[in-house]
């Protein structure tokens, strides 16, 4: 058997009473951090040269929604469930002055909710559950996935096409399900398997898609009505 001692002391130098060698360390941390911020631009700069359209048509679904006074629904796992909180604050609490805020509801935040279905019918229903009870066919259904393969997501597209919602995804790798299953009105996929860059490149993804939505609506602003914006529970 091959003795690995040589390169495990060299990875693991405090285990064999030797210190790293700092200096050299730094560097390779260094040139690490140089390869990933370009990595990262390169893999972003790809995404919007084969997307530009594709992102326009999503705002202007986004935009269709609001125009009917209809709200966007919002949903993902882990890391992708913070993309669906930071994707509905941007529409309530627009940061850009004179523009108005839009309902949007990320539908991971009811953790009540979330562990009630998942306890007694599954994970899988999580999302379902919630548009049973609050969506309208004037809705929009936004999903977060990394690899477009998340079975509570797909589930929650079928329920929204039944329903008649307007369906958008962000997702990564090669889409997944979400990109082929023919669910998701419109899907966006970053083509590359680093999950990091992936959620990088969906949170530059929306944002646009938030700048676009209201520069779309802005010729329109007279068509909407706060009222109609009320949550059905209200």
């Amino acid at each position: 058997m091959k003795d690995t001692t040589p390169q495990l002391k060299s990875l693991y130098p405090f285990l064999h009473g030797e210190t790293k060698a700092v200096q050299a360390e730094n560097k390779a941390l260094l040139e690490s951090v140089k390869q990933k911020a370009a990595h990262s631009v390169c893999i972003k700069q790809q995404f919007f040269a084969d997307n530009a359209q594709a992102l326009v048509d999503a705002a202007n679904a986004i935009a269709q929604v609001y125009l009917a006074g209809g709200r966007m629904l919002c949903m993902g796992n882990g890391g992708s469930s913070c993309d669906a909180a930071h994707f509905a604050v941007e529409f309530q609490h627009p940061v850009t002055t004179g523009r108005p805020a839009l309902p949007a509801f990320n539908l991971v935040m009811d953790t009540a909710m979330l562990s009630a279905v998942a306890n007694d019918v599954g994970f899988k229903h999580v999302f379902v559950r919630q548009l049973e009870a609050h969506a309208s066919a004037k809705d929009g259904l936004m999903g977060f996935s990394t690899s477009g393969n998340s079975g509570n997501l797909l589930a929650a597209y079928r329920k929204a096409k039944d329903m008649r919602l307007v369906t958008l995804g962000l997702a990564g790798g090669d889409g997944g399900v979400m990109a082929s299953c023919g669910l998701v009105d419109h899907c966006l996929v970053v083509a590359t398997d680093s999950i990091h860059r992936v959620q990088e490149v969906h949170v530059a993804a929306y944002h646009i898609l938030w700048d676009l939505v209201h520069t779309l609506l802005a010729d329109r602003r007279g068509n909407i009505q706060p009222a109609s914006f009320e949550s059905k529970t209200t």
